[in-house]
């Protein structure tokens, strides 16, 4: 009987004190494991999100930084499921490698016994046949190393755990398991060659959130968000003294949503929230500071007036019955 009531109080004590750990039925947790751009910063790493429903761990984009963020997390890299990328910017798949790789070594952090998996806009599968070839001294030495080495018996790792199984995809349901559904659709990233470019709705059920990928402010984007419970979405801002002087700074202006086209998206859309990632204060000159968060929120509120959060590295955004935002504490330096 002492035995049963201790259980009991232990189990009352893990469901108070660490109701994160433990998903209900219909929710949805996003996890913005990098809110950042190019911009090589150490607090905002680079485009990533995190989205976990249904035992499914779906990961959009692929910035720097993004093991460190997972582990940061208490997250394997060998724990998620699949990868989705918007498009094939540099700053949103250089972290791949990273992933791929150390996801596979024999440590608590890796142990992949599955293929990784990635799907994304045409030129996805080319580009990780390549990361294949570049990285085959690496892999044949590993593999090498643990089957030459008699004290190894019984470990090793896994040449399944090394394969890729890339797609490319177009607009579209592009993935379904476990009750979830991803969406692609796509994205206007501005001119030049940046095409196709998505976004992601997913829905678990019931709840739904929608990742806009780096895109103009646009009706498309907005069809496919009508619903959602939360809306992560991309946002670029200068100085207006930095664009009439600096035709770099428009051209990049030109290719990302401005907090108050953001904010009619916003207003169209209706979101029980609304959370910026991609972070771009902007500043191409030395004489001319970079907008402040403050500037921000106040350029949204201009057109929209609902709620809305700047994103951080490591926030969480548990979709339920109610919504509830967790920022992360204070990484010590």
């Amino acid at each position: 009987m002492r035995q049963n009531f201790v259980t009991f109080i232990l189990g009352v004590l893990l469901i108070l004190f660490a109701p994160s750990a433990v998903l209900a039925q219909s929710d949805i947790r996003v996890t913005l494991l990098g809110t950042g751009t190019p911009e090589p910063t150490i607090d905002r790493f680079g485009p990533s999100t995190l989205v976990e429903a249904g035992g499914e761990k779906l990961l959009f984009d692929c910035g720097r930084g993004v093991t460190q963020r997972l582990w940061q997390s208490h997250i394997p890299l060998s724990a998620l499921t699949a990868v989705f990328l918007t498009h094939l910017h540099s700053d949103h798949t250089v972290g791949i490698p990273d992933l791929w790789l150390t996801g596979w070594l024999s440590a608590p952090f890796g142990n992949r016994t599955r293929p990784f998996r990635v799907w994304g806009p045409a030129g996805t599968r080319e580009m990780m046949s390549y990361l294949e070839k570049a990285y085959q001294a690496d892999i044949r030495s590993r593999l090498h190393s643990y089957q030459a080495v008699p004290t190894l018996e019984g470990v090793g790792l896994p040449l399944q755990g090394i394969s890729i199984q890339a797609e490319d995809i177009s607009q579209g349901v592009v993935y379904e398991s476990n009750g979830v559904k991803v969406t692609a659709f796509d994205v206007d990233h501005g001119p030049g060659v940046i095409k196709p470019a998505f976004g992601y709705r997913i829905d678990y059920g019931g709840r739904s959130v929608v990742i806009s990928g780096d895109t103009h402010g646009n009706e498309n984007l907005i069809r496919f968000a009508k619903g959602a419970d939360v809306v992560v979405h991309e946002v670029a801002m200068a100085k207006d003294e930095l664009l009439r002087k600096s035709a770099t700074a428009r051209h990049i202006i030109g290719g990302h949503t401005t907090p108050e086209a953001a904010g009619t998206v916003f207003a169209q859309v209706k979101p029980k929230l609304a959370v910026y990632t991609h972070v771009a204060l902007l500043t191409t000159d030395p004489e001319i500071s970079a907008p402040t968060v403050q500037d921000l929120i106040a350029q949204t509120r201009k057109t929209y007036s609902g709620p809305l959060e700047v994103g951080e590295d490591l926030m969480t955004i548990e979709i339920g019955n109610t919504l509830a935002v967790q920022r992360p504490e204070p990484i010590a330096h």
